[in-house]
């Protein structure tokens, strides 16, 4: 690492970070362009094909269409991003992951809710108050979809690149508040509530990034994301048919 320059570290910095703009930039530009034309064509789609569509187009199509687009352009294969199955020790690593990043959550939201401020609710579980069936469906596509789109861009790309310039601290962090950053469009409510909910999020992307790191496997993250995901998807669903009632900002990891 001591052979890496300055130049070399703004360059990884700016690609690593250019990739995961571009992953959300494709994915607005794309979802906008066919939104446009199912309305177009006066197709109507219900809440839960309008939510698998969406994933769809985010998360495979512009996430992981970045991520191949640039291991095309770098003539890379996959074994960059590190996929291969899950050995033992890797699985474990996963279910402490996932507590890990569950048990921070918990512990940040609590004092989030000590310091009397607030966080911001999200689309998808706003959404859901109104059709609770799309939660049966994002709870499978967490580990299907969600979780696998998302690493492999914010892992497998950002912070892969991040490394190539960087030790593993600052590649981890950057690669997780960028990440984390991205929420912000899919949060509404004051900014400051939307910041105080990216803060919660970085932890768990931070959770992510140390255990791809540790076990340069991508599929470890994806499937502590995918967990996490579905975990916050079930334990909703559970909360508005069974529960009196639920805040929105009671889902705003999701």
């Amino acid at each position: 690492m001591s052979n890496i320059t300055q130049s070399s570290k703004l360059r990884a910095l700016g690609v690593g970070v250019g990739a995961g703009l571009a992953g959300i930039l494709v994915s607005l530009v794309l979802v906008f362009a066919v939104v446009l034309g199912i309305r177009f064509l006066g197709i109507q789609l219900s809440a839960v094909a309008t939510i698998l569509l969406a994933l769809f187009l985010n998360q495979y199509v512009s996430f992981g269409g970045v991520a191949f687009a640039y291991l095309r352009i770098r003539g890379l294969s996959l074994d960059y991003i590190g996929v291969r199955i899950p050995s033992l020790r890797d699985l474990l690593v996963a279910f402490g992951g996932f507590l890990a990043a569950f048990g921070l959550v918990i512990v940040a939201s609590i004092v989030i809710q000590a310091l009397g401020t607030q966080t911001a609710p999200n689309s998808t579980a706003q959404m859901a108050q109104e059709t609770p069936e799309i939660l049966l469906v994002l709870i499978p596509a967490s580990f299907l979809i969600i979780g696998p789109g998302e690493e492999i861009l914010f892992r497998g790309i950002v912070q892969r690149r991040l490394r190539e310039a960087f030790s593993p601290a600052p590649a981890i962090v950057i690669a997780a508040a960028l990440f984390a950053a991205i929420h912000f469009l899919a949060l509404s409510g004051p900014s400051a509530a939307r910041l105080n909910t990216i803060a919660i999020l970085f932890l768990p992307s931070l959770v992510f990034g140390v255990t791809y790191e540790y076990t340069d496997n991508i599929v470890v993250p994806a499937l502590i994301h995918g967990a996490y995901d579905a975990t916050l998807f079930s334990l909703l669903y559970i909360f508005i048919i069974y529960g009196p009632s639920i805040e929105p900002s009671a889902a705003v990891l999701l």
